[in-house]
């Protein structure tokens, strides 16, 4: 399947095969697909919650509008990063980089996002959305479909999991063998309402 095809034929499927699990050799593989995805001054604050159990599971289905992908689904992955990742030993980002590249980015990148919470909440959505779409175009690749789902007591989820404080939850996203067919596709908006050319329109 070539990308195109894999853009083309991804759907948020919501019914799933409950008794298919995918390997742990076709998880790594699409993990390592994933943490492909472009973040900001290379930092990957993307992270990957992976929910195989399946009292977990149903303890956040519970909160996630009785959703049934959440336990049906192969897998369960919880999209979420790291808020500090920007102070975190930055170096490691640029490690495998010339000296003189890294003498420009690692002393520019935590100064960009210190003190500014709003910026380095927008980049964590911005890193982990990138991940998440390109985790779904790889699942398809392989053969699987997915659901990205927002659908959620973030607050509930996040206590679930345990995430640290330091990090956010940005959506969930179930992936595995459909079951039923989907609904056909929503019509797109036309061009002429989601493409801008230059500018908006000067305001009134």
């Amino acid at each position: 399947m070539n990308t195109i095809e894999a853009i083309e034929t991804r759907r948020s499927v919501k019914h799933y095969d409950p008794n298919h699990r995918l390997t742990d050799a076709e998880i790594a593989r699409l993990i390592t697909l994933a943490k492909l995805a472009p973040s900001s001054f290379n930092m990957q604050n993307y992270r990957f919650v992976l929910v195989r159990d399946p009292e977990l599971r149903k303890q956040i289905r519970a909160v996630a509008w009785d959703q049934s992908q959440v336990t049906d689904a192969s897998l369960l992955v919880v999209l979420c990063a790291d808020l500090e990742a920007h102070a975190k030993n930055p170096q490691r980002y640029w490690s495998h980089a010339p000296q003189e590249v890294q003498d420009i980015l690692v002393p520019a990148l935590t100064p960009f996002y210190d003190g500014k919470p709003q910026l380095i909440r927008d980049e964590a959505m911005r890193s982990s959305g990138f991940a998440g779409m390109t985790l779904m175009l790889a699942a398809r690749e392989l053969g699987y479909d997915s659901c990205p789902m927002v659908g959620f007591d973030a607050e509930a989820v996040a206590k679930l999991i345990r995430l640290p404080a330091d990090h956010a939850l940005s959506f969930m996203l179930a992936i595995g063998k459909q079951a039923k067919p989907v609904w056909p596709r929503g019509e797109r908006l036309p061009d002429s309402e989601v493409v801008i050319e230059e500018r908006f329109a000067a305001r009134a």
